[in-house]
Formats: structure tokens, sequence, C-alpha cells
């Protein structure tokens, strides 16, 4: 695992074959739980070729000097990512309740 949040990644490599292609990442919060969300694509093995982009949410816990995954929410294609982002686009614009 990495030490630094920075160097987090969900490439995923089995046989040579890099199974799990990671296109970008946005830290979301640093510190000892950090959350990054990443955009990603799977090797489809049948068609030999990357599925369509995924996303996935994943919090992490520092632990002696390392990083390790605790939790994972995975957006499974663009119209659940774009019923999250309507809804959390909703939440936000209403005023805070006390």
């Amino acid at each position: 695992m990495a030490s630094d949040v920075q160097e987090l990644s969900i490439n995923y490599t089995e046989e040579d074959i890099l199974i799990v292609r990671e296109l970008d990442k946005e830290v979301l919060t640093k510190g000892a739980w950090s959350t990054i969300m990443y955009r990603y694509q799977d090797w489809d093995r049948a068609k030999e070729a990357y599925g369509p982009e995924k996303y996935t949410i994943r919090r992490y816990q520092k632990a002696d000097g390392e990083y390790r995954q605790r939790s994972k929410f995975n957006i499974s294609n663009r119209k659940q990512a774009g019923k999250i982002i309507e809804v959390l686009t909703k939440w936000v614009e209403l005023p805070e309740q006390e």
C-alpha cells in the first residue's frame, strides 16, 4: 500500500493485462481518513477491449504509515452518476438545517 495519498491507485494488473485502468482521480479529503473518487474502466476479456467508464469512491485509513482501503462505493454507469449529481445538486442548494 501507499504511504502518500497521491500514490494511491486502483490500477490492477493480472497476467500482464491491466484489468482495471484508472483514467482519473480526485482527492476529496486528506488526512488519517482520506476519500478519493476515481474514473476507471474494466478490461472485458471476451471483447478484448475496455468497457464503458465507471466511477468509484474509496475511503482509506492511514495506519502505521500506510493507507488501507476501508470502504468503497461503485457507480456503475453514467446514468447512475447523473442521478447522484442531480440529487446532490438539489440538496446542496437547499438552506442548511439547524
